[in-house]
């Protein structure tokens, strides 16, 4: 990992259920909050975690954090060897899709699958100018509209139109976060780069696209699928970003699914014994 790094800390985790061990992580400046809806199903037959990732929920940001991609993996092997836990199933949404691709890449050992939501090989100009926009909305227009942008960017409209009580509490916790940690890690995020290794990956890998995702273009589930051996996509069409959110049950039902059909071939006897 050539990247600057601290080293790692504890985070704070929230860790449900028995069975195949799946790790949830979010995306920049949120929180393990975004799998409140998926995690209680999933745990019905594995064992969740979803830590917050350093400088967000619950974890403390560590004086001098660059936030780069080496932190946060480091911090998420601590959090494997501090339960015990040899592999699992890395699964990501927006940036943390991206750490979730680092950390089968770097750590190949440590995932039995891969499944990345909302997520890309790469940061292209496009993401770079949606991050870009949100920076100078904040520090320009102030939090409400900051939180208003996110809404608009992150969200497909009609499911905010039926949901606006969730976009009441989203304006809200605009109003009190601190976006220093995430600001870093968003930095961090616009040099990443991993399609010279994309094609080296090679654990089961499912990736979930949302065809109306205004921050990392539909293209890119395309460019993974195309670019992982043996790879597996879905496609959810009227979604936005932010998945697990808008689609939970799709969410679950693409997660177990995968997770179920992998550990049926990792328990499988060898061809031709």
């Amino acid at each position: 990992m050539p990247d600057e790094a601290l080293p790692p800390i504890d985070l704070a985790t929230r860790e449900e259920g028995h069975g195949p061990p799946v790790l949830l992580l979010h995306m920049v400046g949120g929180s393990r909050a975004v799998w409140n809806g998926v995690l209680p199903a999933l745990a019905k037959e594995c064992r969740v975690l979803a830590p917050d990732l350093r400088g967000h929920g619950r974890t403390p940001a560590p004086d001098g954090s660059v936030y780069s991609f080496a932190e946060l993996e480091g911090d998420l092997i601590r959090l494997l060897d501090a339960r015990g836990i040899d592999s699992v199933y890395a699964v990501g949404l927006s940036g943390g899709a991206l750490l979730a691709l680092r950390l089968t890449l770097d750590q190949p050992e440590r995932v039995r699958g891969l499944v990345m939501i909302s997520g890309s090989a790469y940061t292209d100009n496009h993401t770079r100018s949606i991050s870009q926009r949100w920076a100078e909305t904040l520090a320009k227009d102030g939090r409400d509209a900051f939180g208003l942008r996110l809404l608009k960017d992150l969200y497909y409209p009609d499911w905010i139109e039926a949901h606006m009580d969730f976009a009441d509490q989203v304006r809200a916790n605009v109003e009190r976060q601190d976006f220093g940690p995430a600001n870093r890690w968003a930095a961090a995020m616009e040099k990443f780069d991993e399609r010279n290794r994309i094609a080296s990956v090679r654990v089961p890998t499912l990736i979930v696209q949302a065809m109306d995702d205004q921050v990392v273009d539909a293209s890119h589930g395309r460019i993974l699928r195309q670019s992982i051996p043996d790879s597996q996509i879905r496609i959810l069409p009227q979604t936005g970003h932010m998945v697990p959110i808008e689609r939970p049950a799709e969410t679950i039902e693409a997660i177990l699914a995968f997770v179920r059909a992998t550990e049926e071939r990792r328990s499988a006897p060898p061809a031709g014994g």
